[in-house]
Order: structure tokens, then sequence, then C-alpha cells
């Protein structure tokens, strides 16, 4: 599946040269090889930077980091300039406002040296690889979409959790009140306890306590670990096919020769035209009786 393009089919007026070039330009395989083996070398390069290095290799990385930003800045042009005489029509896409504010935060003034704010611009970069890959991109949307379900998930996790973390406080708080002092250690203790490492330590406690205490993290095991991821995973899951049929119907919108009709409208069209010309032909074979017997053809008029 190819990524997603950025340059705009321009219609109306026709757009000058400069506009064309820059259109493709921004469409061609060459120049997303390009960046992305850009930002890949810019990701080595933030990682070399946290490591030891003589004063002539930090010149070399100020100077490389310069040569980036114009190369994104140059990039982002040519992007604006291939949609013609409505470079407004850049930021209607969403990836593309990331792209604009990622690399313009960078010229900001005051973010210079190395300040953490000028750190966390020049890593935000290595995200915008999320654009050249469609598998990505859908990973994302869903996410994304699935921020609403993920709210409500979260909702009840805190309920349940603030609850077992009350009646943990209630059995253990005298015994143990490293793990139970507090409502907010006993949060704490559960919270760490959805990883199950600790499950067999806090079940040794328990049943030195009392037998009953195993019903405690039984039931909280069943219903946080099992039932609550679970379903945090069918939200997710739910999300990501949403949004991958939301990518496909935007990609079967795409009018590339600007006829009106979406293109595969037009592949369904020219299909079924294909399908009654084979069966217009099929047709006036029978009634020409064009056919061959014994090897010789015969025809009647």
């Amino acid at each position: 599946m190819p990524p997603q393009r950025s340059a705009p089919v321009v219609s109306g007026p026709r757009p000058s040269r400069v506009a064309r070039w820059c259109a493709g330009v921004a469409e061609s395989h060459w120049f997303e090889v390009t960046i992305v083996v850009v930002i890949g070398v810019n990701a080595v390069m933030l990682g070399v930077e946290t490591y030891p290095h003589p004063g002539s290799l930090g010149v070399l990385l100020r100077v490389l980091e310069w040569c980036f930003r114009a190369v994104f800045v140059v990039e982002i042009v040519i992007r604006v300039l291939a949609h013609g005489r409505r470079p407004q029509d850049f930021f209607r896409g969403g990836w593309n406002v990331f792209d604009f504010v990622v690399i313009a935060a960078a010229f900001i003034p005051g973010l210079h040296g190395d300040t953490a704010a000028l750190r966390v611009i020049r890593m935000a970069r290595v995200v915008r690889l999320v654009r050249f890959s469609p598998g990505l991109r859908t990973i994302v949307a869903a996410l994304l979409r699935s921020l609403p379900g993920v709210g409500g998930f979260l909702a009840l996790a805190l309920v349940t959790l603030y609850v077992y973390g009350m009646v943990g406080w209630l059995i253990f708080a005298e015994t143990y009140p490293d793990d139970y002092g507090t409502i907010g250690q006993s949060v704490v203790t559960l919270f760490v306890l959805l990883s199950l490492n600790t499950l067999p330590e806090l079940v040794e406690q328990g049943m030195a306590l009392s037998p009953w205490t195993l019903v405690y993290y039984v039931s909280y095991v069943l219903i946080t670990v099992n039932l609550l991821l679970n379903i945090l995973i069918a939200v997710v899951v739910n999300s990501m096919e949403e949004a991958r049929r939301l990518e496909m119907t935007e990609r079967m919108a795409v009018d590339e020769d600007g006829d009106g009709v979406p293109d595969h409208l037009d592949r369904i069209m020219i299909s079924q035209r294909l399908d009654d010309m084979r069966t217009m032909l099929t047709e006036l074979e029978r009634d020409l009786r064009i056919g061959r017997d014994d090897g010789n053809p015969t025809r009647r008029t």
C-alpha cells in the first residue's frame, strides 16, 4: 500500500509552472524516500548526542542540525507551493499541520542551545515517520479514536482500584502498613499488582493473616487484570477496525483525474463497460455464427 500523498489535485485556474513542478516533486517517490532517510539520520544523530563526545564532534553535530532544518524547511515549502493558488489547503491535513508545527517550532525565539524544549521538538521530528507508513497511520488514528472508550475504561478502573484499595486498607492496614497503610499506598500496591509480578508475595502475606484474603486477591485479579484489560483491548481493536475502514473510504474517494468522479467508481464503470463489450461481442459472434468446424471457419451472411 503506497503512502498517503500530500500534494493536491489543483482545480480551477491552471497552476503556475512552479506549482506544477512542486506538485511533481512532492508526489515523487524519491522525494519521500529522501525525507524518510533524512528523518532517520536525524534520529541517529539525536542518539549520538546522548554519548560523551569531544568538542569537534559537537561542532559537527550543530552543523548537521542546521542542515536538517534547512532540508525540512525546503520540504515544507515545496509541499505548500504544490497547492498552487490555494496554499491554505495544505493545512487541511492533520499530518501536514503537525509537520509544519514541528519544523517551525525550532525557529521560535529563545529556543537555542541544548534546552529541554528544543530537544523535545527535535525528537518530535522522528514521529513524522508515521506519515509515510499507512500501517502506522492506521494505528495512530485508532488510538485517537479509542480515546473516548479508553476514558470510560479509566473511570471504571479508577473506581475499581479505589474500592479494592479501601477494602485492602481495612484488612491489611495494621499488619502491612507499608503496602496498605493509607488509601494512596493501597492503590499503588494494587496498581503494581496489575503486572501480576507481586501476586505470589501478596498472596503469601495474606494467607499468613487469614485464608479468606485469597478471595480478595482472586476476585481482584479476575475483575481487573482479566476483565478490565480485555475490555481495553476490545476498545482499541474496535477503534483500529474503524480507522482502517475510514482510511479505505478516504482512499477510495480520491479523484486524481479531476473528472468529479472518484477513481474507484471510474474503475468500476470501466470494468462494467468492458463486461458489456464482452457480452456484445459474444452476442455478435453468436448472431454471425463465427466459429470453426474442423479447423475451417464458417460464416453465414
